[in-house]
């Protein structure tokens, strides 16, 4: 059974790892995941995205994200933790190397092993005009 503490702590995690993410800090964002993570791109060519796995592999796709959207920011976070998963939502916002402007909803989908992250699964809006 969830202690209020481990939620609370995970929770924590969470909010610190989005705010790497908008600080562009690959450190501390890697500093809270496990060695052997996955992270689920929200576009790829399979019906999951693109499915990367290890801390190196997972740490080059967080830099590229960022190459390809140098301003990129993560706001207006909301977090929840239930045992092992969590979700957080957010708008992200950002240019792309083309002067495309991105401004979307999405959310992340978590799962935790103790109070590292082991899985990052993540999805956007698809804006369309």
């Amino acid at each position: 059974m969830e202690t209020t503490d481990s939620a609370s702590t995970r929770i924590a995690v969470l909010e610190q790892v989005m705010a790497a993410f908008t600080a562009h800090d690959l450190d501390a964002i890697m500093e809270h995941f496990v060695d052997d993570c996955s992270f689920d791109a929200p576009r790829g060519p399979e019906p999951w995205g693109r499915r990367v796995t290890g801390r190196a592999a997972v740490r080059e796709a967080f830099a590229a994200r960022f190459a390809g959207l140098p301003d990129v920011r993560y706001e207006d976070g909301r977090h929840w933790v239930s045992g092992d998963l969590g979700v957080s939502e957010w708008t992200i916002t950002g240019t792309a190397a083309d002067g495309t402007t991105i401004r979307a909803r999405g959310c992340d989908h978590w799962e935790f092993r103790g109070d590292k992250i082991s899985r990052k699964d993540s999805y956007w809006k698809i804006v369309e005009a």
